[in-house]
Parts: structure tokens; sequence; C-alpha cells
């Protein structure tokens, strides 16, 4: 079995422009009108639904490789270092951090040229503070030629199945020269179009031992930021690769099997992007609803007090199950006779519903506000 890489042209990729021209302007006119739609809200939405997008981005991204990270402690961490509030979240892992802290440099700082140095960065706070894998090892560097060569393998022993193997070490400095050129180029293509070809092309040369892919996606994020021409992240990549992870190895191997010309990844990884831009409606409607909860709120002349607000960005935010005494009392660090006032309060002003059930029972959920409007 020849690789991709191992064709003589390599990495002379190629692509069918006309084919992909339907789908690229489907893609673009959906891209258009999502930002269009967040330029119609103010800063403290376009922010709240950035935060969403890249908590799911991180979260998502890590659980295609099948590392699961807590979602409040990656909010946590996003939202600290975006000056945003973090009222009642948890305090991140170090490890978190490091994931955290990559994923922000590829997309905030997305004007700067991507180099080696930066991508040792990158690698080094992906595995901050873990100890699997490549975590073992010394993180920020190249594979070295002791790893032997690098293969995805399925299968038991006696009858395994090479599905990729990558290019040998001894080639990555050339390799990585060549894409550290291209990828910082001003080529004259479709800057989406880019972003595919990048994370192919990224994954492919595979440098490292461990977290490939989870850079690849980086990668991809970075040349999309550069396409927006915004920091605001508003779509997940990442989240729409998870949904659709069996599809995405597949096309990964089929065009690592194949020829130069990449038209069928490409074709995948625009309609991968379109259906993630859809999925971001969804983000979208949860955002727009937490700010008619508290356009409602600010319309009582009574203010909420800031145990109470707390406790409402909580539950807005994705909290589980129903509240109870004693939960609000945790979250606002409060006695529970404090924690029974602020939410005997709350559901006289209608903000709470109490459910079903008595004594120790008693919990509470939002109110539908959407019924009086």
């Amino acid at each position: 079995m020849t690789f991709i890489h191992e064709k003589p042209a390599w990495p002379e990729l190629a692509w069918d422009g006309e084919a992909l021209a339907d789908l690229r302007a489907t893609v673009r006119h959906q891209h258009g009108r999502l930002l269009g739609r967040m330029e119609a809200l103010g800063f403290d939405l376009r922010s709240e639904a950035s935060l969403l997008t890249l908590t799911r981005d991180v979260v998502k991204s890590s659980a295609i490789e099948g590392e699961k990270l807590d979602v409040d402690e990656v909010r946590s961490s996003l939202a600290r270092r975006l000056g945003l509030d973090v009222g009642g979240l948890p305090k991140a892992s170090r490890s978190v951090e490091g994931v955290v802290e990559m994923m922000l440099d590829g997309t905030r700082n997305f004007q700067a040229p991507l180099t080696k140095k930066r991508l040792f960065g990158w690698h080094a706070s992906l595995f901050a503070g873990s100890k699997r894998g490549a975590r073992a090892r010394e993180a920020g560097s190249w594979r070295t030629l002791e790893s032997g060569p690098m293969q995805v393998v399925s299968g038991a022993v006696g009858h395994e199945r090479v599905h990729f193997e990558a290019p040998h070490a001894r080639r990555l400095e050339a390799e990585m020269g060549k894409f550290f050129d291209w990828f910082n180029s001003p080529v004259s293509i479709d800057p989406m179009l880019k972003a595919g070809i990048a994370h192919f092309w990224f994954v492919t040369i595979h440098p490292f031992e461990d977290g490939n892919g989870r850079i690849a996606r980086a990668i991809a994020d970075l040349a999309l930021a550069r396409a927006d021409g915004t920091a605001d992240r508003f779509y997940s990549m990442s989240a729409q690769i998870e949904a659709e992870r069996n599809d995405y190895y597949r096309e990964l191997e089929a065009a690592q099997r194949g020829s130069l010309d990449i038209t069928r990844w490409l074709s995948w990884f625009l309609g991968c992007l379109e259906r993630a831009i859809e999925s971001a409606e969804q983000a979208l409607a949860s955002v727009l609803h937490k700010a008619r909860f508290w356009q409602r709120v600010h319309q009582d002349p009574r203010p909420v007090n800031e145990r109470q607000r707390l406790v409402i960005n909580r539950m807005l935010n994705g909290f589980t199950g129903f509240l109870s005494t004693s939960k609000y009392a945790k979250l606002a660090k409060c006695s529970t006779d404090t924690a029974l006032r602020d939410l005997q309060s709350l559901v006289e002003r209608g903000l709470l519903e109490r459910n079903p059930g008595q004594g120790r029972s008693t919990s509470y959920r939002l109110a539908d506000l959407g019924k009086s409007e």
C-alpha cells in the first residue's frame, strides 16, 4: 500500500474547484448569515455566544480522541482568560488549562504566523499535567527515530490492519518546513478550503507522537478565524467532527490512501463546516433565551441579590438536574436558611417554579418565561 505522502509529487495537493463551487457558495452564504446575526447582538451576547462555542470546541476536540474534559472547568478557564464572569464555576485543573491555552492561542492570535516554536508550545500545553502516552515523554518535540514508525492500526494481534503509516521521523523537519511556508504565505485560495487542506496536510505528516488530531483541528480553527477576520467563534468545527467521528476517520483514511487529488476530502470538510454552522443556531438560541430571561428580571424594580444572580446564571448555563435548597446553599456559599429565603423570593417573582414534592424532596426549576411573552 502506497500512502499519499509517498507519492513523488507530494505535497503538491490538487482539487477540482468547479466540483466544489456550489458547496463553497452555500457555506459562504450560511456563514455570512450567521456572522450577520451575531453582529446584530450586543457585545455581552456575542461574548456569551463565543464562550459557549469555544467551550464546545475544546471539549469536543478532546472527546474525538477519547479524552473527557469537565465542561465547567473548561468554561471556567475560558471565561477567566476572556475576562468574563466565572461566578460559581470550579477552578480548572492544570490539564484543562493547558488545552484551553492551546486552543485560545490559535483563535485569539490568528494573525500571528504558525511556527515550529509555536507548535511546540501548543504541544507542551496540550499535555500539561498528563502522564499517558506522549505525556510520559518530553512534550514539545517532534516524534523521534527511537519511537519507530507511527501507524494507525486496528484488529487483534496477528490480524492487524494498518490504516495509515506517517512519514518517517527523519523527514519531519523538511515536511514541516514546507507546511509552514505554505500556511504562512498569502496563498490565493478560498480561506475555508485552506483550512481543510491545512487540517489534512498536518495530520498526514503526523509530526508528534501524540496529540496530532487536536493540533490539526486547532490549526484548522486558526485558518477559519483568519477566514472570518475575527477572534470570536460562533460555530464549532470540532463539535461537528465529533458528531460525525466515524465519517471523519473514514474520509481521512480514504484521502491518505488515495491520489494527490483531495477533492473528496475537501467536499466532506466543507459539508461538515456547513453542518457546524447550521448547528450553531442551537447555541445561539440558548444565548437569546438567557438574554430574554435577564430582560424579564430587569423589568422588575426589585433587584436580585448577588447570590441569586450567581445561581440563576449557573442554571442558565446548563445546570444538571433540579435546584434544591442544599444545592443553592453550596453554590451561593450561604446557610440553608438564607438559601430558602432567596428561593422563595425567586418563586414569588415568577423566576423559579417549584416542582411537585414536599419537604426534603422540594426542588426548583427555571420558569418558562416564554409562556408570558
